[in-house]
């Protein structure tokens, strides 16, 4: 994906909600509105002209329901990765839309830290599997594990120190994840685009619960430097 904008469809009736769905998106870097469609027809009419990466897909739609447009892209076309934004949430609904591999599934109304949290986990679950040629199970583990309500890391950042907040604590992790070296608090600044503090303080977090391996290495002059290194389980 490095140098290309995650195409998104937008499948959605109200105006208004599809324009906050639009101006949110692309507040995020990497992603781009490609079209908005209204109904289910339109949805299909567009993506007989081109291929988005992913669509954000509203339940009810005035001309169909929203999981038989799923159930007709899943049928026809490959390769579209699919959230749908609603108010159904009911049981059946959320299980058929399982069924049809969302990626995720946000109700109405919208919170918009959600809604900016999943779009930007969308981004990073697929540069990293863009990465891998191959994984071991440990690997998969940690792409399904937000998808288990009961996980230990889900526990656990529920009740996350104060300062360290959920979002970055996913970048930095994803990101030291598949460093094969260790990795210094100015590298890892440079690498998420953040401070060097702001980098130190989530490594020394993730040193506290055992996450990371320390190395501290001399040079000849100046102070020690604190090198950090994902440990393997």
């Amino acid at each position: 994906m490095a140098g290309n904008s995650i195409q998104v469809l937008i499948i959605e009736d109200d105006p208004i909600a599809a324009n906050i769905y639009k101006k949110f998106t692309e507040k995020i870097e990497g992603f781009e509105v490609s079209a908005i469609a209204n109904s289910g027809e339109d949805a299909l009419g567009y993506l007989h002209t081109f291929r988005p990466q992913l669509i954000l897909l509203d339940i009810y739609l005035p001309d169909m329901n929203g999981i038989d447009l799923l159930r007709v892209i899943r049928m026809k076309i490959r390769g579209i990765d699919i959230i749908p934004i609603t108010a159904a949430n009911d049981a059946e609904t959320v299980t058929e839309a399982i069924r049809g591999g969302v990626f995720s599934y946000l109700i109405k109304p919208i919170d918009i830290k959600k809604f900016t949290n999943e779009l930007t986990r969308y981004k990073l679950t697929m540069e990293q599997l863009q990465i891998k040629k191959t994984m071991v199970q440990k690997e998969i583990d940690a792409f399904f594990s937000l998808a288990d309500p009961a996980t230990p890391k889900l526990r656990e950042e529920k009740q996350l120190p104060k300062g360290i907040d959920r979002f970055t604590l996913m970048r930095v992790r994803d990101k030291l994840h598949f460093e094969k070296g260790s990795v210094s608090a100015e590298e890892l600044a440079v690498l998420l685009g953040i401070t060097d503090s702001t980098a130190r303080k989530y490594l020394e977090y993730l040193s506290s619960i055992d996450e990371m391996e320390v190395d501290i290495q001399y040079g000849s002059v100046g102070r020690p430097e604190r090198k950090y290194k994902w440990k393997k389980k």
